[in-house]
């Protein structure tokens, strides 16, 4: 497993889980572009993101690790897969309320409706255009970062 990254708390608005670097790259520089990503930490599978967001605390009340403001999702990745990511952030009263917006290739049906079963804050297949992904990329972050507005409790953590 690749080193987690070094975090404070509070340090992580956008947590970006994709396997594939192009596509984390064209993610990221989508994000710099309009002056999104300052706090963006980017994971390459879903193990390193639960342990991003839930560190070593077994207990469910316990602080997180992290939490972030949105989390933009990948499906197919090695180790953890995206549904199993998602299972869990909405599983745990204290990522609950975490919009996850599952941002992947896949176009099956069966993962679209798994994706709004386990809580799903919106589903997006990835266009291939660079264009076409910076606008949607931009458009999600200023909602989900800049308009959309969470609990107080939210931002420390704490089981609902």
């Amino acid at each position: 497993m690749s080193p987690i990254p070094e975090l404070r708390p509070g340090a992580v608005e956008i947590l970006l889980i994709e396997d594939n670097p192009r596509d984390a790259e064209m993610t990221q520089r989508a994000l710099s572009k309009h002056r999104l990503a300052n706090r963006l930490v980017w994971v390459k599978d879903g193990e390193e993101a639960l342990e991003v967001i839930f560190g070593e605390a077994t207990d469910p009340t316990a602080p997180l690790a992290q939490t972030p403001r949105l989390v933009l999702l990948d499906l197919k990745m090695p180790k953890v897969d995206g549904h199993e990511v998602l299972r869990r952030l909405r599983q745990d009263g204290r990522t609950r309320a975490i919009p996850v917006v599952v941002l992947t290739s896949s176009q099956e049906e069966m993962d679209l409706e798994l994706s709004y079963q386990n809580g799903a804050s919106s589903y997006i297949v990835k266009p291939v255009d660079f264009a076409n992904f910076a606008e949607a990329i931009q458009q999600l972050g200023m909602y989900w970062v800049l308009l959309n507005q969470l609990p107080r409790s939210f931002s420390t953590g704490s089981p609902e």
